[in-house]
């Protein structure tokens, strides 16, 4: 009895008329048009990208007690950059409690979850700021900064702007 209701279902889901989307995925070569709405930053006017800096590739290792450590790889392109005052834009995620900020993280991403932080060490900046900037987790700021490449002791942060202001 249960295999024939088992059946019934299955022949039943069979029988299904399929959505329009998954039919034209598959008379276009199995691969429905997908728009990537999940976006970098912008890059500003004679600023650095965020393609740049996830150039960046990352070395693992667990340590005695499993937990996951990186290190930078850092490309050419990157290690030009160290010591030099550039500009990125990004989403701030305060690291303070209050109305202004002097040191936050600046993600390349727009954030998702509060509770999860979900970026690779490529894709966030520790910002240390002379010039607090105001809390505002859902706009985008553009900062310049002296460029510190850090990630070496394993901490898993690679990219500091020390000297920064809203540019």
């Amino acid at each position: 009895m249960k295999r024939r209701i088992a059946s019934l279902v299955l022949l039943a889901a069979a029988a299904l008329p399929m959505g329009s989307a998954p039919s034209a995925a598959m008379q276009n070569g199995g691969k429905a048009p997908v728009e990537d709405v999940w976006k970098p930053a912008a890059t500003p006017k004679g600023g650095v990208s965020w393609k740049v800096l996830e150039a960046t590739g990352e070395k693992t290792r667990k340590d005695a007690e499993g937990y996951i450590l990186s290190k930078p790889l850092f490309t050419p392109k990157v290690k030009a950059l160290a010591g030099k005052r550039i500009k990125v834009a990004g989403w701030m995620m305060p690291l303070e409690n209050g109305s202004k900020q002097k040191h936050f993280v600046l993600l390349g991403y727009p954030p998702g979850c509060p509770f999860h932080f979900h970026a690779m060490p490529n894709q966030f900046i520790e910002i240390y700021a002379d010039t607090p900037f105001p809390t505002n987790e859902s706009k985008v700021f553009v900062v310049s900064g002296v460029l510190e490449l850090t990630g070496h002791d394993e901490s898993g942060i690679f990219y500091r702007l020390r000297k920064a202001r809203p540019a």
